[in-house]
């Protein structure tokens, strides 16, 4: 049997980061280019503690990238291990998304 690895986990560095500390880390999206904080612990449940300093550090990212934004936590394509992503809203998600048609 094969185990499957978290690629959450392994952390490898294949876009920006923006942050790193023991709790977590920030960097784009691999996916949707945007700024996703992760959780350093597999699970889904951290901390009170923890959860408040991820959110805290996704919204400085979020905020100095987008300006506008909002803090997206559903966990689409790997619902296993912690981690949200801060969407840009308003003027900001429109330039975003000319960026992002361009490609």
């Amino acid at each position: 049997m094969i185990e499957r690895t978290c690629d959450l986990c392994a952390a490898a560095r294949l876009t920006t980061w923006y942050h790193e500390d023991t709790v977590c880390w920030v960097a784009d999206c691999e996916i949707c280019d945007v700024p996703m904080v992760v959780w350093r612990r597999h699970g889904t449940a951290p901390p009170a503690s923890e959860l408040a300093h991820m959110t805290a550090t996704l919204e400085r990212v979020a905020r100095e990238r987008f300006g506008e934004f909002w803090v997206d936590g559903h966990r689409r394509n790997i619902p296993d291990h912690w981690h949200a992503h801060g969407r840009p809203q308003g003027a900001a998600a429109l330039s975003w998304w000319t960026r992002r048609l361009r490609r």
